[in-house]
């Protein structure tokens, strides 16, 4: 096992690490014929408006796919990614890394015997649009050999989301016995984000741009606002709503099928905070720890994260047996 997971975490960061020794080789072959600060962004038309120095070239290029290939490879090793969808994940980080590593060498190559100002800052460098062109082939490419590799390296298996019927935890509820259940759930650093958004935005508006701070201010109220969510179990399925009525989301119960209790990871099994849809599963996941996973019609898997997230399960499990049953 221990060596399947080995290969399967080697693929995923190969592209990486080849992107990253790549640029930096350029850049080590290039280095006496750039200049001291590198044209580093360009408008759309292709003109140069910053620059960079030559070393903190090679620190951007060093986190950038360092940072990228560790994410991609903790969201394959640890996400709930199983067949095609570990695939494609597999293949995506190659399209990424040959895109962003065609990008960052066409930087440099752009730069190759540029005139300098006194500042040492590169003349007269576009960037062709053409490049862009060339690193989305690069990417096809890229993400057709990931496809291959992961297609030719064991992938994980899909583990059972709630486990056979009979072993499936439930309330006991008698004939006519109305049950709910409902808990309340907030992240500290969502609500922290809002406050700054909003709190940015405030400044903005009042100082000059208003175009910025418009922007601003609807993405805090909009955090703000789902900073806390609200899980209802009931007759009717799944209910989770923010600090405000509406807008909710609404699982039904008829479109479960079983439900369980368990740690969710959303950077690792969903690749982020908030409402996330990914590969035949879906959730409003704003913080780590336990929650409810409801296996839904068809295979689909539901996620909300909330405290006593068992107690909510099992009595997920006891309305759908009813419902079954006919009471």
């Amino acid at each position: 096992m221990m060596r399947k997971n080995l290969g399967r975490a080697t693929v995923v960061a190969l592209p990486f690490l080849l992107a990253l020794v790549a640029d930096l080789v350029l850049l080590a072959v290039l280095r006496d014929r750039l200049p001291a600060r590198l044209a580093s962004h360009f408008e759309i038309g292709g003109r140069s408006d910053q620059y960079l120095g030559q070393a903190w070239y090679a620190v951007v290029v060093v986190l950038l796919f360092a940072g990228t290939g560790a994410l991609w490879v903790l969201t394959a090793m640890r996400g709930m990614y199983h067949g095609q969808a570990h695939r494609r994940l597999v293949a995506g980080g190659y399209a990424f890394a040959g895109f962003l590593g065609w990008v960052m060498a066409a930087v440099l190559i752009a730069n190759v015997d540029a005139g300098e100002n006194a500042r040492g800052e590169a003349q007269g460098v576009s960037l062709p649009v053409w490049q862009l062109a060339a690193a989305l082939g690069v990417a096809v490419l890229a993400g057709g050999l990931g496809m291959l590799l992961a297609v030719l390296t064991p992938v994980p298996e899909r583990p059972e989301a709630a486990g056979p019927a009979e072993d499936r935890v439930r309330i006991a509820l008698a004939d006519g016995e109305v049950a709910g259940w409902a808990r309340s759930t907030g992240s500290r650093w969502l609500s922290l984000l809002a406050l700054g958004l909003v709190a940015g935005g405030v400044v903005l508006l009042f100082l000059s741009n208003w175009e910025v701070a418009i922007p601003l201010l609807v993405c805090g109220a909009l955090l703000a606002v789902f900073a806390r969510l609200c899980v209802v179990v009931d007759r009717r399925g799944i209910t989770v709503s923010g600090l405000l009525p509406w807008p909710r989301l609404t699982v039904p119960l008829d479109r479960i099928e079983a439900a369980t209790s368990r740690d969710i990871n959303p950077l690792a099994e969903y690749g982020g905070w908030g409402y996330r849809i990914g590969p035949r599963r879906s959730g409003l996941v704003i913080r780590s720890g336990e929650g409810i996973v409801a296996t839904l019609v068809g295979g689909r898997v539901f996620a909300v994260t909330v405290d006593d997230s068992a107690t909510g399960a099992a009595l997920l499990n006891a309305l759908v047996d009813r419902r079954r049953a006919g009471r």
